[in-house]
């Protein structure tokens, strides 16, 4: 292992101890592989913004993990928009124990985990799909936990993601420090689509690497049937609230 690698190991472990997540040097192993190649696929294919290592330990990797004190999870996770791969993939590492789902949009998105994932031997399911699309069909309330991260406004975030977590399950939505104006305008949409915010905890990244707020929403409904919505109303017309012409949409 070279020195920048083996400082990034020290780092992790230590900063992973802070969260209260305890790693073992396999995960840790796997976690900076993953980074290799995640730094190496950006060249190519632009999977996310300019990577170190430090940005990737806490920006991404940390960031990704800063869920796990707050839930208590088993079976199957659903990564929505999924992108380079957080935070589902350094869920799947953490947590072996987990049937990890990767979906995403993009198909060279998709082909780069398949690849990134054969080569860590990790079991990850990869679905290339519109989040609508998915939840209409297969993906329908089969999850105990879904996660998205840095993909929509709530309104829109919920519409895509809370079809998918079965009754009784966890959506945790990742946001930034702003989160006031957000949930302000979600309301409408929490109620139709089933779902109860129970937990909004704020974690601090270490090193000046920002702040975040975890939205956990509990499914306390089974989503009714119209949603989601066909590809694209829901960016287009996000459920803003009690708007008669938006509810035939969906009927």
């Amino acid at each position: 292992m070279d020195a920048d690698k083996r400082q990034a190991a020290e780092l992790l472990a230590q900063e992973a101890g802070k969260f209260e997540i305890e790693l073992s040097e396999t995960q840790i192993s796997k976690l900076l592989a993953f980074g290799e190649l995640v730094m190496e696929g950006n060249k190519r294919l632009n999977l996310t913004g300019k990577l170190d290592w430090p940005t990737y330990l806490y920006k991404h990797v940390l960031d990704s993990l800063s869920v796990l004190p707050y839930v208590e999870v088993a079976g199957k996770v659903l990564d929505v928009g999924t992108g380079a791969g957080f935070p589902g993939v350094p869920l799947a590492i953490a947590r072996p124990d987990l049937h990890v789902t990767l979906l995403d949009s993009l198909r060279k998105r998709i082909e780069f985990l398949e690849n990134a994932c054969s080569e860590l031997d990790l079991p990850v399911e990869l679905v290339w799909s519109r989040a609508e699309d998915f939840g209409r069909s297969q993906g329908r309330e089969q999850y105990q936990l879904v996660t998205s991260r840095a993909v929509a406004k709530l309104p829109v975030l919920l519409e895509l993601c809370l079809p998918h977590v079965a009754p009784g399950g966890l959506f945790a939505a990742y946001k930034g420090p702003d989160v006031e104006e957000e949930m302000a305008e979600a309301g409408y949409a929490l109620e139709e689509l089933g779902g109860e915010l129970v937990q909004m905890p704020k974690i601090q990244l270490p090193q000046g690497y920002g702040t975040r707020h975890l939205l956990l929403i509990k499914k306390v409904r089974p989503t009714p049937q119209g949603y989601p919505r066909r590809a694209g109303l829901p960016e287009k017309k996000p459920l803003l609230g009690r708007n008669p012409e938006r509810k035939r949409e969906h009927i």
